[in-house]
C-alpha cells in the first residue's frame, strides 16, 4: 500500500478521485462548514458519530468517489478508530476498492492515526500461502486528509512509524498463520535470511552441529523427537555506535508443539502451530527496524524446533544439561518452551546486553490469569519494567506485570537435578518465569508471556501479530534515550573543556559525567522522549510511503 498524508478542507478532500471516501465523524464536531452531502445526513440523524456506526451512500453530489462511507469514531480514542475502520471496511468488502481516501473531520492524535493505519492493514490482510484461490489485498493507495489548520510534520513521523510497525505486525501474522509444514525451523531460517538481504541487519543460522558445539543441551533435547532439524537464528541490527550495548530479543519458535511424550489433548491441537509466535514477533520487529533504522543496537535470537513424541524423544524423568551447565529434570515434556529459551538466554550473555527480553507463548496458566486482552510480563529490573509499560501504552499493546517472588521457585526443587522444568499447576506462569530467571541473572531481563494474545480462536482464528508494536516502540524509545544521553554528554564535555581546572578536578568531573550518563541510560522513560530524529526529516504538507 502507498500512503499519503495531506492537509485539506473537507470539500477539497471530497473532490479527489478515489474508489471510496471514508469520512470519520467524531462526537461534537461542528457541521457549520461541511458540504451539504455530509451536513444533511448528520442533521437528520442518519449519520451517527457513535464509534463503529456506518452509513454507506453511492454517488453523492459533490463527492468525487462513487462510494462514500460516514463512520462514527465517538471520542476518537484508538479503540474507537479501530472500530470505525473495521466496520467501514466490512461494509465495502468485495467492492474491489484499490484507492481509498480517508477524511479525518477533526485532527487525529498520534494514537488515533496509528490506530487508523493498523486497522486498515488488519482489515485488508489476506492469508494466501496455502489458499491459492484467496483474494489478495486489493487496496493499494490510501490518502489521509486532516484539517487545513493541522501541522502535518508531527503526523508525518507518526505515519511513517505506524506503517513500519504495521508491516512488522503483518510479517508476524503471516508466519504465525502458516501451518507447521509450511513454517518449519528451516523455513524460518530462510525467511530470516531473506529479510536480512535488505542490508539493514545481518543473519546467521545455526544448525544441529553448531548448536551441539555450543552445548545447548536443552534445545537439543526438545528437538530430538522430530525429523525436522532445529535452527538457532541470530539477527544483528547495528544502528548505534559499536560501543553501545544491544537490546537482545529472544523468540520462542516451536513450529509445532504436540506436547512430546506428555501429549496434549487432540481438541484444538492444530492451534499449536502458533507456538512459534514469539519467534514471528522477532522477525516482525526486525522488519520494522529495517524501515525505521533507529539509532540503537538490537540482537534477535530465535530458537526453533518441533516438539514431537518420536522414538528418540526426550522422556519425563530425563535429566539434561543446559548451555549454562545447569542440569534440568524434565518432569513434563510439554513444558518445552522454557527449555529452548534457557539456552538462548545463556547465549545472550556474550553480547553484554543493555537488556534482554524474551517473547514466548509459554503457559496456559497466563491465559487463565489474563485472557486475551493483556500479555503477562515479568521483569527483574525496574527501569526495564517501566520502559515496557510506557511502550505498551504507546503501542496500545497492553501488558500486565506478574510477580517474581523467590518463594515461587520452591516448587522447582528436585532430588535428581539442579532444577525441575515444572512446579505443579499453581501459579504456572510465575513458576515458568522463575525457571527462566535462573538463566538471566547477569543482565536486566524481562519475559513476555503472549500465550493469550498471540492468536485468536474460533471463527476469527488467526495470529494477531502481537507484541510487535510494543517491541518496536520500546526500541524507538531506547534509541531516543541514547541520543538524549549522547547529547547531554557532549554538552558536558564542551562545558568542561571551556573551563580551566586543575587536572584532578577535571578527572573527577569526567567520572561524574560518565556516572550520570549511565544513570540516564537506565532510568530514562520512553514516555518523555520525542520522536527519533530520523523520522522527522521530510518537509512540506504531503508524505508518501511505498510499501511492499
Amino acid at each position: 500500500m502507498d500512503f499519503e498524508l495531506i492537509a485539506s478542507s473537507l470539500s477539497k478532500a471530497a473532490s479527489h478521485k478515489a474508489d471510496a471516501l471514508l469520512v470519520l465523524l467524531p462526537e461534537g464536531a461542528t457541521s457549520q462548514d461541511w458540504p451539504a452531502w455530509l451536513q444533511d445526513p448528520v442533521q437528520q440523524g442518519d449519520a451517527d458519530s457513535k464509534a463503529g456506526s456506518v452509513l454507506s451512500a453511492y454517488r453523492l453530489p459533490g463527492a468525487a468517489p462513487a462510494r462514500v462511507l460516514l463512520a462514527g469514531v465517538g471520542e476518537a480514542r484508538p479503540k474507537d478508530v479501530r472500530a470505525a475502520v473495521a466496520a467501514a471496511m466490512s461494509a465495502c468488502k468485495g467492492a474491489g476498492i484499490k484507492r481509498l481516501h480517508v477524511v479525518c473531520v477533526a485532527a487525529p492524535t498520534a494514537a488515533a492515526l496509528r490506530a487508523l493505519v493498523l486497522a486498515l492493514f488488519d482489515a485488508t490482510y489476506s492469508y494466501g500461502t496455502t489458499k491459492p484461490k484467496a483474494t489478495a489485498r486489493q487496496l493499494a493507495q490510501v490518502r489521509v486528509s486532516v484539517p487545513e489548520s493541522t501541522d502535518v510534520r508531527d503526523l508525518r513521523a507518526v505515519l511513517l512509524r505506524s506503517v513500519a510497525i504495521a508491516q512488522g505486525v503483518e510479517e508476524a501474522k503471516e508466519w504465525g498463520n502458516r501451518p507447521a509444514n509450511h513454517a518449519t525451523p528451516t523455513m524460518l531460517g530462510q525467511e530470516a535470511k531473506r529479510l536480512a538481504r535488505s542490508g539493514a541487519f545481518t543473519c546467521q543460522v545455526l544448525g544441529p552441529n553448531e548448536v551441539a558445539k555450543l552445548g545447548m543441551g536443552a534445545l537439543q533435547a526438545v528437538a530430538q523427537g522430530s525429523a525436522q532439524p532445529l535452527r538457532f537464528i541470530v539477527l544483528q541490527y547495528n544502528g548505534a555506535a559499536k560501543t553501545e550495548a544491544p537490546v537482545v530479543l529472544v523468540g520462542k519458535g516451536i513450529t509445532f508443539d504436540s506436547g512430546g511424550i506428555s501429549l496434549k489433548p487432540a481438541a484444538e491441537m492444530d492451534e499449536m502451530k502458533f507456538d512459534m509466535c514469539g519467534a514471528a514477533s522477532v522477525l516482525g520487529t526486525f522488519r520494522a527496524l529495517a524501515e525505521l533504522k533507529p539509532a540503537v543496537n538490537v540482537v534477535g535470537l530465535i530458537v526453533s524446533c518441533e516438539n514431537l513424541p518420536g522414538p528418540t524423544a526426550v522422556k519425563p524423568g530425563d535429566v539434561i544439561t543446559t548451555m549454562a551447565g545447569q542440569t534440568v529434570e524434565i518432569l513434563n515434556t510439554d513444558a518445552e518452551g522454557r527449555l529452548v529459551l534457557c539456552d538462548a538466554l545463556c547465549y545472550a550473555e556474550r553480547f553484554k546486553p543493555r537488556a534482554v527480553i524474551d517473547i514466548a507463548t509459554l503457559t496456559g496458566a497466563c491465559v487463565v490469569a489474563l485472557g486475551a486482552v493483556r500479555s503477562g510480563y515479568f521483569a527483574s529490573d525496574e527501569a526495564l519494567a517501566q520502559s515496557l509499560e510506557a511502550a505498551a501504552h504507546e503501542a496500545q499493546d497492553l501488558i500486565w506485570r506478574l510477580p517474581l517472588d523467590d518463594d515461587y521457585a520452591e516448587g522447582l526443587r528436585t532430588n535428581f537435578a539442579d532444577v525441575a522444568n515444572v512446579a505443579g499447576r499453581a501459579a504456572g506462569a510465575v513458576t515458568a518465569a522463575k525457571f527462566l530467571q535462573r538463566f538471566a541473572g547477569q543482565f536486566a531481563w524481562a519475559h513476555l508471556d503472549i500465550a493469550g494474545t498471540a492468536w485468536k480462536s474460533g471463527a476469527a482464528k488467526g495470529s494477531t501479530g502481537r507484541p510487535v508494536g510494543l517491541l518496536v516502540e520500546y526500541l524507538l524509545a531506547q534509541a531516543a534515550s541514547l541520543q538524549a544521553s549522547a547529547g547531554d554528554t557532549g554538552k558536558a564535555k564542551a562545558a568542561g573543556a571551556s573551563k580551566a581546572k586543575p587536572a584532578k578536578s577535571i578527572k573527577a568531573s569526567t567520572k561524574t559525567r560518565k556516572a550520570q550518563a549511565e544513570l540516564a541510560k537506565k532510568t530514562a522513560s520512553p514516555a518523555t522522549q520525542g520522536e527519533p530524529g530520523k523520522l522527522s526529516k521530510p518537509a512540506g504538507k504531503v508524505a508518501r510511503l511505498a510499501l511492499s
